[in-house]
């Protein structure tokens, strides 16, 4: 085989990969998109804070040792 021949199938072979690899991720993206629209609300307690929180979920509650 001549060495182009050679780098045109590897070049192929590299176009076929890269394609099924983005089907799949695209395929994972869509499911998580819509896991996450079925799916309620996340009511966990740890993340991050919203501005003005000193714990999740109580807005503008300050400790009592910041005065």
């Amino acid at each position: 085989m001549a060495p182009s021949q050679t780098k045109d199938r590897s070049a192929d072979q590299r176009k076929m990969r890269l394609a099924a690899e983005l089907r799949a991720n695209l395929a994972r993206r869509k499911a998580q998109a819509r896991s996450r629209r079925a799916g309620a609300a996340d009511e966990r307690p740890e993340g991050l804070l919203r501005d003005g929180e000193t714990e999740p979920g109580k807005a503008g509650k300050k400790p009592a040792n910041e005065d």
